[in-house]
């Protein structure tokens, strides 16, 4: 098998504008083994569907030592790259988000999700704050293992409306995206941006690798290709559609 430092490199690789990675969000190592086997390039948890998939809410609910085995089971049982959803990092300082990033990394993960939003907040952290706690999370991955992808993730766009968009926020994106790759982001994530013009925009703007997910109401993955997206991404959609039909099917099954 590779080495955690040879797939991390794979999956760091794999990030090309005009030529985007698919990940089709996993949960458990169930879910991954189904993905794995049906072609996937790497793999991705979503934070939503692992805390849905253990009975917790999104947002950190899910005890991180917990997370930390479900991932270390997912990693043990391929030899695809993996990517951790960790949120927010587990903490607010940047001492804290280096001891969960030194957790993470122990137990093999090639990359991870890390968002600038407060936990249980409303807001997001400023963009000093945040920026200097992407530097402790690639301090802190760098020691054990360097090349682990950062997917810097701004909640901009997640935290209004679709039909509020503007470029007022554009710009604000930008800018933390920037700041973000500065402070040794390798990727940059925006969830919840939808409108074809703004994302053409965000991809032209960014040096770093965009990553859309795809939600209803986002362009296909043919024309994000067109865009420049590096990343495509299915979040909690796999696990919804994985629910309704199991639901169903229970349904029949009672009736």
């Amino acid at each position: 098998m590779k080495t955690q430092h040879e797939k991390a490199k794979v999956f760091k690789g794999l990030h090309i504008k005009g030529n985007p990675l698919v990940l089709f969000n996993i949960w458990d190592p169930g879910s991954a083994a189904t993905v794995a086997e049906a072609g996937a390039a790497a793999l991705a948890t979503g934070s939503w569907p692992v805390a849905a998939a253990f009975g917790y809410p999104d947002g950190e609910a899910i005890p991180l030592d917990l997370a930390l085995d479900n991932i270390t089971r997912i990693i043990s049982q391929t030899d695809l790259p993996v990517s951790m959803d960790l949120e927010g990092g587990y903490g607010e300082t940047p001492h804290a988000v280096a001891a969960t990033l030194s957790k993470a990394v122990d137990r093999g993960i090639c990359g991870f999700n890390f968002e600038d939003q407060i936990i249980g907040g409303t807001t997001l952290y400023s963009l000093e704050d945040q920026t200097a706690r992407i530097r402790a999370a690639r301090t802190a991955a760098d020691k054990i293992c360097p090349d682990i992808f950062i997917n810097a993730r701004t909640d901009i766009f997640l935290k209004a409306k679709p039909d509020t968009h503007n470029t007022d926020m554009l710009d604000a994106a930008i800018a933390r995206a920037k700041a973000y790759k500065a402070a040794g982001a390798d990727g940059f994530f925006a969830p919840g941006l939808t409108d074809e013009t703004l994302i053409g925009a965000l991809c032209a703007a960014v040096d770093l690798p965009v990553n859309i997910i795809a939600l209803p109401h986002v362009p296909d993955r043919k024309t994000l290709t067109k865009l420049g997206v590096a990343r495509i991404s299915h979040g909690p959609v796999p696990y919804k559609k994985m629910s309704a039909w199991l639901r169903q099917q229970a349904k029949t099954a009672f009736s």
